[in-house]
């Protein structure tokens, strides 16, 4: 296993910083995702960590030890990390056990040893049924598989995958999120993982690292990035959000447009003169159309926005409701229960926790 260090790594193309100043340290065993838009410059750092790019500044330590910086560059091949891509890259010609025992090859073990890993790791990703069937023989998430036990049967000190699901259908992206998972938590390999996929993060995640524009945004546990986002950026590439645009008028109070106005979470800002944005998520929203009820819950420390329900789109397992607040230009997005559902036109009432209102920079 390995702990690893960024520390003011930087990388330009053509005068413009893809990675800039970045630092980051990466405990043993720990499984941390580079989530971001494309061009923020997560594959950029993956790259760098694997070697494949030389830093412009600063230095990566792998247990304390300088693997780059810009007057050193312990070659891919020495770094004892393994590297699953986009595309699967197994060998066509190879059956699935021969593409995972590969890489044992330049390790001079015995042939019955290599025998006993693979059989293990075929199990581990369970396909030792499929062991003799070749790569055009697999489907996709089988080929997958495949990568990562070549990956992982070698026993890297270091694991990287560069969106290593991007080419699998909805259902086979969400089976496999789950199995990554399962093998970090069977094989606690220090691990970075690039997406731009905040669903795989939020399951696959020890930590998530948020990128914009070759910079840290945030970083923080699933929980901690998508219930207290630190900018206007993550709230919104983070999940579904509603941004609440106003000024501070006194402690934990802010106003909106026309006379709204809306509680926010403790520990807000003080009162100042700069515009604001609180940050409320869809699912934390509740919908009435009782008005005793909504009243009710106002006491009990609830926002409330009186609304007319402008669109309603059904999921089965929840509804999406769009509101709007006339005569506020101010709309709200919803999701709720389909247990209580309401109708196009309907006049209701939204009702937020003060808890869940919270104040985010506007970066």
């Amino acid at each position: 296993m390995a702990t690893v260090s960024l520390q003011g790594l930087t990388k330009e193309f053509t005068g413009t910083a893809a990675v800039d100043n970045l630092r980051l340290d990466i405990a043993d065993g720990e499984l941390v995702s580079l989530l971001g838009p494309s061009g923020c410059g997560k594959t950029t750092t993956l790259r760098l960590v694997a070697g494949f790019l030389q830093p412009d500044g600063g230095e990566i330590k792998v247990d304390n030890e300088i693997i780059s910086s810009p007057s050193v560059l312990i070659p891919p091949e020495r770094r004892n990390m393994s590297m699953i891509f986009q595309s699967y890259a197994v060998w066509p010609h190879m059956t699935v056990g021969q593409n995972v025992a590969y890489g044992l090859k330049f390790k001079k073990l015995a042939k019955t040893e290599i025998e006993q890993k693979v059989e293990r790791l075929l199990r581990l990703v369970h396909l030792e049924t499929l062991r003799e069937r070749y790569p055009n023989e697999l489907s996709g998430g089988q080929q997958q598989r495949v990568a990562l036990a070549r990956a992982l049967v070698v026993e890297p000190k270091i694991l990287l995958l560069d969106e290593p699901l991007s080419n699998l259908d909805a259902n086979l992206r969400e089976e496999m999120r789950f199995e990554i998972r399962r093998l970090h938590e069977e094989f606690r390999i220090t691990t970075i993982y690039v997406t731009h996929d905040q669903a795989e993060a939020m399951v696959t995640s020890d930590r998530i690292v948020v990128m914009n524009k070759g910079r840290i945004v945030q970083v923080g546990s699933p929980k901690e990035i998508f219930d207290q986002p630190k900018t206007r950026f993550v709230a919104e590439f983070i999940g579904k959000t509603n941004i609440l645009v106003g000024r501070m008028e006194k402690e934990n109070r802010v106003s909106l447009a026309d006379g709204l106005g809306v509680t926010v979470a403790q520990g807000a800002p003080a009162a100042g003169d700069g515009q604001i944005c609180v940050c409320v998520r869809p699912h934390n929203i509740l919908l009435t159309a009782d008005d005793s009820e909504a009243r009710a819950m106002a006491e009990k420390g609830y926002n409330l926005f009186p609304a007319v329900v402008q669109r309603r789109i059904y999921f089965g397992d929840a509804v999406d409701y769009l509101l709007e607040m006339p005569p506020h230009p101010m709309t709200l997005r919803v999701v709720a229960s389909p247990s209580r559902q309401y109708e196009k036109g309907q006049k209701v009432f939204a009702l937020a926790h003060r808890d869940h209102c919270v104040v985010v920079g506007e970066g």
